[in-house]
């Protein structure tokens, strides 16, 4: 197996070698579940990181990384009779053809609305239907199983789309707006209060932010996505700034924030030419 071509065969084959508790890599041994999950969010924002950048040749390489992911939880499962990995495959299969009616059975979806709703309710039925399983109830919470470990902003997102499909939303997206414009009053109510409580500010600030991820959402917009190319752009409009003070020849300390400004300004009407 050891020369034998590349396949997701050899890749088992591989790890299994790494796991063996004679012969395999002593941390890969002492790895379980919850130490690898760490490398597993690692790897999927590096996967994230070379799309958005374009850098396809490092893509091939990440996404490789993330599958190694997969591989090793199913090595894991396997070992304590858990599941393993043809398991983990026959399960997606059966999860995305039952989610797609409209491509591998005979129900007509035509519309991204459609197909969007249809999602939904497969995603709430297993829910549904693992709580049964679990607890022995039939009342789910429309929130139930959102992961807790999302980014924040994902995790908003999330919340708000699953109240949405049962109709706890605005339609018009003016209602989003006045919503953030409450906030914003809030937000300075509690910044010009003769002293400040940190914890009613921090209230309204989380608020102020659960209502701009809305905003996002009703644009159709990912809001995380947003986020980290605003800090994307931030960072290299800021490189360009800091080129501005070393070509000074003084430091930041020298300057003041109108001199610091007008860097900024220099290096936005550079972008634009």
């Amino acid at each position: 197996m050891l020369n034998s071509n590349a396949s997701i065969d050899k890749l088992r084959w591989i790890m299994t070698q790494l796991r063996d508790p004679e012969t395999g890599c002593p941390w890969d041994v002492k790895q379980d579940f919850a130490s690898i999950t760490a490398h597993t969010l690692e790897e999927a924002y590096e996967v994230v990181d070379a799309i958005e950048q374009q850098d396809f040749v490092e893509l091939e390489k990440e996404l490789g990384d993330l599958l190694f992911q997969v591989i090793f939880y199913s090595q894991l499962g396997q070992e304590q009779q858990l599941f393993d990995f043809d398991k983990v495959v026959a399960a997606i299969c059966e999860k995305l053809i039952r989610r797609h009616p409209h491509v591998f059975a005979d129900r007509t979806l035509t519309t991204d609305a459609e197909i969007k709703a249809n999602w939904e309710n497969e995603k709430a039925k297993e829910r549904a239907s693992k709580q049964t399983q679990k607890n022995n109830v039939t009342s789910i919470s429309v929130l139930a199983d959102i992961p807790k470990n999302l980014p924040a902003l994902s995790q908003a997102a999330k919340i708000q789309k699953r109240c949405a499909h049962v109709g706890f939303d605005w339609h018009d997206i003016n209602d989003v707006f006045a919503k953030i414009e409450e906030e914003v009053l809030e937000v300075k109510e509690e910044l010009e209060a003769k002293k400040i409580n940190k914890a009613a500010l921090g209230e309204e600030l989380g608020d102020l932010m659960f209502a701009v991820v809305n905003l996002c959402r009703h644009a159709k917009q990912d809001p995380e996505t947003l986020l980290r190319q605003a800090n994307q752009k931030f960072t290299k409009r800021f490189h360009g700034v800091e080129a501005q003070v070393r070509e000074s020849g003084n430091d930041f300390s020298k300057h003041n924030l109108e001199q610091l400004e007008q860097y900024w300004q220099q290096v936005k009407a550079q972008e634009q030419k």
